[in-house]
Formats: structure tokens, C-alpha cells, sequence
């Protein structure tokens, strides 16, 4: 493996005139991390969809062999749930219910701690989902989650069903979704920030990445371009700056402009989060693999 260093510098005059108010202020010096990236491990047919629970541990997919796994902050690896849906994109919920992507059926999931699943959303006005494929939950709990359309050799459908690949806010309490977003090509990666104001969409057939505002009522406005990048999985940092996947990890600070790079030895890196102790490692999963780089700055929110 090549010797991979981490080259990533911030200063307060990038962060200036973007700082979104639930941010906290970089001091004098401070830089995004300086860590090498450390192979966790690399037994795995395909990883997706790390998520971190409020105590650090973090869970992700093997989507090919329909397991969820969990890295916990002692250092353990372990299976936490087999058939698992095909899991792919992940996040936990405020009452600590793991959201699951699972597209084996095209549904979105709630795993409870205990393992019980719910299933929250079987199909959209009757026509079966593409396959929900990555989910951000706010602070309420909804649930934001985008629907892209990738054949999986495990379907007997060989097309969709839907029309166009959009994106889909499910309401606190909600049975029901609403699109909020129909005019991207193929949406993937999606991330909003801790005071719910703003969300990031990827588009990754376009390869760009949009922010939109988010409405009180859950609906979407205002959607502005932010930046060219054909990335997957998306995360963000306690200082507003926008981590995007695929060669590697690319940050972007919120006015746009890259500001570091992680370089990753796998062929694609496919979803991102924090987590962690003190949620100050980078978790990758990459390929085959699953990768942590220690930062020195948090995961928004934390």
C-alpha cells in the first residue's frame, strides 16, 4: 500500500462570509486533520453507508453479502445484522433508531436497537420505488432520501418502474412520503446541516452537487449549484465544510472551494461519516474496505 498522507489546511479567512450559524468558529491555525488514512479492514465484497450512533460506533454496509456491520469505539469488528434488506445508505435517527436504505425490496427501514425492523416506506403512490439508496434525518426526524435507479443482480425487474430518479422527504410521524426534488438525473449522496436549515444533494450522472434550502414544511427551495463532483456518499464537518466521496475524499469549504483532499488506495470510495469517541475520525468505507482517518475537527453537531 502506498504511504498516504493528508494535506488539509483551513484558516478563518476561508471560513469567513459562509459560516452557517450552528458552526463553530476555526481558532487561529487550526487545520481540517493531519492524520493518515488506517486500514480497518478488507473482508468485504462491497461497503456502503457508514453511519455513527450518538455514542461513536459505527455501522456500514456489505450491501453484496446483505449484511450491516458495526465497528465499535473499542476497536471491534462485528456483524450486527445479517439479511439486512441489501442495505445500502444509512443514518441514525434522534431516538437512536438506525435508518437503512433497503433496496432489496426498495424500501426504507427503521432498525431498532434491539434489531426490529419497521418498514416506513413501501413504494411511492403505489409504483415501487427505484431503490432508495442514501438518507439524511434531521433533528424532527425526517427523513430525506434519495432514489436512484442501479440494477442489482438480485432484482427479477430489469428496468424501473418509476419515471425519474428523485428525491423523497418523509414528515415526523409520517406514513407517506412527498418528492421534493424531480429534476436531477441521478440523485445519490445527501447530507443537511444540524439546524436544518440547508441540505446538499449530489447528482452524480451530472456530476454536480446542489444545497437547497429547506422550508419549514419539509419541502425544498432555493436550490443554488455548489460545486462539480461526481460524488456518492456525503458528510459534513463541524465547521460547515462539505466531505464528498469517490476518488478518495474531497473537501469543500461552504462558499465552493475545494480545500483538501484525502487520497485513498481503493478504486472507489463510496460513503463517508464521523464517528468515533469523541466523533473526530473519519470513517471511509472504500471498495472492499473500511477505513478511519483521525481528524481534528468533529462531525457537525457534535
Amino acid at each position: 500500500m502506498h504511504t498516504l498522507c493528508l494535506i488539509l489546511g483551513l484558516t478563518p479567512a476561508i471560513l469567513s462570509g459562509g459560516l452557517h450559524a450552528w458552526a463553530a468558529a476555526a481558532p487561529p491555525g487550526d487545520t481540517l486533520g493531519h492524520g493518515t488514512p488506517v486500514l480497518i479492514a478488507k473482508q468485504f465484497s462491497f461497503t456502503e453507508g457508514p453511519a455513527a450512533d450518538r455514542a461513536g460506533n459505527v455501522f456500514f454496509t456489505d450491501q453484496p453479502n446483505n449484511q450491516i456491520w458495526k465497528y465499535s469505539t473499542d476497536g471491534q469488528l462485528s456483524v450486527f445484522m445479517d439479511s439486512a434488506g441489501r442495505a445500502n445508505g444509512m443514518y441514525f435517527d434522534p431516538k437512536g433508531n438506525l435508518i437503512v436504505c433497503a433496496d432489496e425490496h426498495d424500501q426504507l427501514w427503521s432498525v431498532s436497537p434491539s434489531k426490529e425492523v419497521t418498514i416506513l416506506v413501501k413504494n411511492f403512490e403505489g409504483v415501487r420505488l427505484n431503490g432508495p439508496n442514501d438518507v439524511w434525518v434531521d433533528a424532527k426526524g425526517g427523513m430525506y432520501f434519495t432514489d436512484p435507479y442501479y440494477q442489482r443482480k438480485y432484482w427479477t425487474r430489469t428496468a424501473p418502474d418509476m419515471k425519474s430518479q428523485d428525491v423523497y422527504y418523509l414528515a415526523p410521524g409520517a406514513s407517506v412520503p412527498v418528492r421534493v426534488v424531480s429534476d436531477l438525473k441521478k440523485p445519490n449522496g445527501i447530507v443537511g446541516t444540524p439546524d436544518g436549515s440547508e441540505i446538499y444533494i449530489a447528482d452524480i450522472e451530472a456530476a454536480k452537487i446542489y444545497r437547497y434550502k429547506i422550508a419549514p414544511d419539509g419541502s425544498l427551495q432555493d436550490k443554488t449549484f455548489f460545486v462539480d463532483h461526481a460524488a456518492d456518499g456525503l458528510t459534513i464537518d463541524q465547521h460547515g465544510n462539505l466531505y464528498t466521496t469517490g476518488n478518495g475524499i474531497t473537501v469543500y469549504n461552504p462558499q465552493g472551494q475545494q480545500i483538501g483532499h484525502i487520497p485513498i488506495d481503493e478504486p472507489w470510495s463510496a460513503n463517508v461519516c464521523f464517528g468515533g469517541k469523541n466523533h473526530d475520525q473519519l470513517f471511509i468505507t472504500a471498495s472492499k474496505a473500511l477505513y478511519r482517518v483521525q481528524m481534528s475537527v468533529k462531525g457537525a453537531g457534535y
